[in-house]
């Protein structure tokens, strides 16, 4: 089916067909912006989601023939698990986006699990953000986020401390029983470029609330990201089906 799209606010919703071309079309939207990001300063910073949706996103997205030595790859959030845990986002990007040939060359800067405490892993993390992005808070050049059945997105969960943090770069989350090292709200909203990423059936209705601008952000933390510019938000037709588009 064709793309289409629709305004809501300040987010602009693109709808594709399936997965497949979900995973395409944020492959696409990543490589322009790494490509414009590249052609006004010598390195590129984006930080990409965890989780399974953007897998196949990845993989895609490492056939792209980019630059990819001037490329650092971050973390939105991290579970605070070993490097080679199932669970490790790090460990998901290694094995999609950096085992393609030529993105192999991408820098990526993982979250410290290795340290004794979260707290470590935090002040840490804060401190490679310094270093490698310019501006307070640092500015990505794009950040890659996905949308919970429950309106969380990085590990901004409802009800949190996390959600709430406003002084930080970085701080802990807690959800589905594990720690979590993630971006706060306004280093997510301080990015040149921000896309969710929204997949299947179960998104639906925090697929709404995400494009209501009504939607109290309490509930949905997912709406605590608020770029200067638009959201970009990729979802498949699964995802969007009762939107009135």
């Amino acid at each position: 089916m064709a793309e289409r799209s629709a305004d809501f606010g300040n987010v602009h919703l693109t709808v594709v067909g399936d997965a497949d071309d979900l995973a395409a079309r944020c492959a696409e939207t990543i490589a322009s912006a790494i490509d414009l990001a590249l052609a006004e300063r010598d390195r590129a910073q984006i930080a990409l989601a965890g989780g399974e949706t953007p897998k196949a996103t990845y993989i895609r997205l490492g056939q792209e023939h980019l630059p990819w030595d001037r490329v650092d790859v971050l973390l939105g959030d991290e579970r605070w698990v070993p490097a080679d845990d199932p669970a490790s986002n790090a460990r998901m990007v290694r094995t999609t986006l950096l085992a393609q040939p030529s993105a192999g060359l991408a820098r990526l800067h993982p979250v410290r699990t290795d340290l004794a405490t979260p707290a470590e892993g935090v002040l840490a993390y804060a401190s490679l953000l310094r270093q490698l992005c310019a501006g307070d808070p640092p500015c990505l050049d794009l950040v890659l986020l996905g949308l919970g059945d429950d309106g969380h997105t990085a590990s901004l969960f409802p009800g949190t401390a996390a959600a709430a943090e406003r002084s930080n770069l970085v701080t802990i989350g807690e959800g589905k029983g594990l720690p979590r090292i993630t971006l706060t709200a306004p280093v997510l909203s301080a990015a040149r470029q921000v896309v969710f990423l929204v997949s299947g059936v179960s998104k639906r209705q925090a697929l709404q609330r995400l494009l209501d601008p009504e939607e109290p952000a309490e509930r949905t933390p997912a709406r605590l990201v608020q770029p200067r510019g638009r959201i970009s938000v990729l979802a498949d037709q699964d995802a969007a089906a009762d939107l009135p588009l």
